[in-house]
């Protein structure tokens, strides 16, 4: 019974739900919320005097053409805070755990090794019929 649930924890799917649901929730809201006090602050000074922040205007006077630069880098801060922190807290140590916990696998043999047999039985099925013809 605790074999087969080692089984479903330590297969792949299992951890991949674990990290989807985990950076759909919980770190989400953690690092927007530093993105908002810290990186958007400093991005707005690179803005400049402009009330609308970081970006550029495609017609002048007309602030519904301004292109916004902070959210979408701060968008990919974000992103990359999740990413690091999930593979430090998650995937890290779940890569260890099956590396010293994990069986060993046999190594299966490659395409060419498959062909190989392949061939050496095939030789030796004509080559049967021949020498039972000589006797």
């Amino acid at each position: 019974m605790l074999k087969g649930f080692k089984e479903f924890l330590m297969r792949g799917n299992v951890i991949d739900l674990a990290v989807a649901v985990v950076m759909g929730t919980a770190f989400t809201a953690v690092v927007k919320s530093v993105t908002k006090g810290i990186v958007e602050p400093l991005l707005a000074v690179l803005g400049g005097n402009s009330q609308l922040g970081l970006g550029f205007q495609l017609v002048p006077g007309k602030p519904a053409t301004f292109v916004a630069l902070g959210p979408i880098i701060s968008a990919a801060i974000d992103f990359v805070m999740v990413a690091a922190v999930l593979y430090f807290v998650l995937i890290l140590p779940m890569n260890t755990v099956k590396r010293r916990f994990g069986g060993k696998k046999i190594a299966e043999p490659t395409q060419t090794e498959l062909l190989a047999e392949i061939r050496d039985l095939l030789a030796a099925q004509t080559s049967e019929p021949n020498a039972k013809r000589a006797d």
